[in-house]
C-alpha cells in the first residue's frame, strides 16, 4: 500500500510539473474588443493582425474581435479598463484621442489613460478632411464665411471626427456644423453618400486604404480640403496643413500649443491596449508578438493589397507617448475644456 501511495504522489507532482511548464496561452482565446463597427479601417486593422498574433504568442492562443460600439470606442476602453480581469486575455482598439475625454473631466470615462497597458498600433495617422465636391463650399474661404456652415459626422467627442474640425475652427477660422452619434466610420461614410451630412474628418491612412474611400478620391466624389501633419502628406500634395493654415492665419502661440496637443493622436495611431495590472511576463510575451505579427510576410501582402502602410509602434513607446499626453498644465487643460465642451 505505501508503494502504490508513493507511486501515486509521484505521478501527481510529475502532473504538477507539466502543467507549471505549460504555456500560459496555451488552450486559451484571447479577445480584442474593438470600439467600432464592423467594416471601418480600425475594424479592418484588427482582423488582420489577430489573424497573425498567436503563432507568435507561446501556446498559440486563438484570437477572436468582438466590436463594442459606443461614444466614439469610450464604451469599449471602459470596459477593457474596468470590466475586464488583468489576465492579459482581453485586449482593445480604441480611439488615440481618448485621453481628451479624461483631461476635460468628462464623468463617463472610467479609465486612466497612462496606466492602460500599451501592446502597440501598426501606424500613425495623420488626419484629414474631406468635403462633398458637390457640397458649394469651393474654398477654405467659402467655409470660413458661410453663413450656414457644413455639416461634418462623427461617431464622438474623442475621435478625429470631432476634434480636427474643432481645431481647424480656432486655429484657422473654418466653421463647421458636427453630427455626433454615428456607431462607426461606415455610417459616417453612408450619410455622406445620403447627403446627411457633406464632410468628415478621418485618417488619410484610412482614406486611401479602404472604400469607399479609394474610389470617392478616383471619382472626384469628395475633395481633400485640408490634412494634419506636419508636412504635405505625398498622397496630397496640393493640401495644404493645419500648420500652413495657422502662419497664414498668424495664430497665436498658445492656440499652436493647442494644436500640438490636439494633434498627438496621429502618433498613438490604433492602439491596441490591454487591462491594467496585468502582469509584466505576458506584456512582454503580447508586445513582441504585435511587432513580430507586424513584419509578418502574409500581414504586410494583405496590408499591401489594401493599401494600408504599415508603420508600426511598439507598446513601450506607445506607454510613454500616454504617459506625457495625460499630463498637460492647467491652462491647456481649459482651453482643451473651451474648444471641445460645445
Amino acid at each position: 500500500m505505501k508503494k502504490i501511495i508513493l507511486a501515486l504522489l509521484i505521478l501527481l507532482l510529475l502532473s504538477f510539473n507539466l502543467q507549471a511548464q505549460a504555456p500560459f496561452y496555451a488552450g486559451k482565446t484571447i479577445r480584442v474588443v474593438v470600439g467600432y463597427t464592423p467594416g471601418g479601417t480600425n475594424d479592418l486593422w484588427a482582423r488582420v493582425i489577430t489573424q497573425h498574433m498567436g503563432k507568435y504568442i507561446p501556446g498559440n492562443p486563438i484570437f477572436i474581435v468582438q466590436n463594442m460600439p459606443g461614444a466614439g470606442s469610450l464604451v469599449a476602453a471602459n470596459h477593457v479598463y474596468g470590466v475586464a480581469k488583468p489576465d492579459g486575455l482581453t485586449l482593445g482598439l480604441i480611439a488615440p484621442a481618448l485621453y481628451f475625454e479624461q483631461l476635460t473631466g468628462r464623468k463617463e470615462v472610467q479609465f486612466d489613460w497612462s496606466k492602460f497597458i500599451w501592446i502597440g498600433t501598426p501606424e500613425r495617422g495623420d488626419e484629414m478632411l474631406s468635403m462633398r465636391s458637390d457640397a458649394g463650399y469651393k474654398s477654405l474661404d467659402d467655409i470660413r464665411k458661410a453663413s450656414e456652415p457644413p455639416r461634418c459626422g462623427a461617431t464622438g467627442q474623442g475621435t478625429s471626427g470631432y476634434y480636427f474640425p474643432k481645431l481647424l475652427g480656432e486655429a484657422a477660422g473654418l466653421k463647421f456644423n458636427l453630427v455626433l452619434g454615428y456607431p462607426g466610420a461606415s455610417e459616417v461614410d453612408l450619410a455622406i453618400e445620403k447627403g446627411e451630412v457633406q464632410c468628415r474628418a478621418g485618417t488619410i491612412s484610412a482614406f486611401f486604404g479602404r472604400e469607399p474611400g479609394r474610389t470617392w478620391a478616383k471619382t472626384g466624389f469628395v475633395r481633400i480640403i485640408v490634412q494634419g501633419g506636419s508636412k504635405r502628406d505625398e498622397r496630397l500634395p496640393e493640401v495644404p496643413t493645419v500648420y500652413e493654415l495657422m502662419e497664414q492665419q498668424r495664430t497665436p502661440e498658445a492656440i499652436k500649443r493647442l494644436a500640438r496637443v490636439l494633434l498627438s493622436p496621429a502618433d498613438i495611431g490604433r492602439p491596441i491596449v490591454g487591462t491594467a495590472g496585468i502582469p509584466a511576463d505576458r506584456v512582454k510575451l503580447l508586445r513582441e508578438a504585435f511587432m513580430k505579427a507586424l513584419s509578418d510576410p502574409e500581414l504586410l501582402a494583405e496590408a499591401k493589397k489594401r493599401g494600408w502602410e504599415a508603420s508600426p509602434v511598439s507598446g513601450e513607446q506607445l506607454q510613454n507617448i500616454a504617459k506625457d499626453v495625460s499630463a498637460q498644465p492647467a491652462q491647456v487643460i481649459e482651453r482643451l475644456k473651451a474648444l471641445l465642451g460645445g
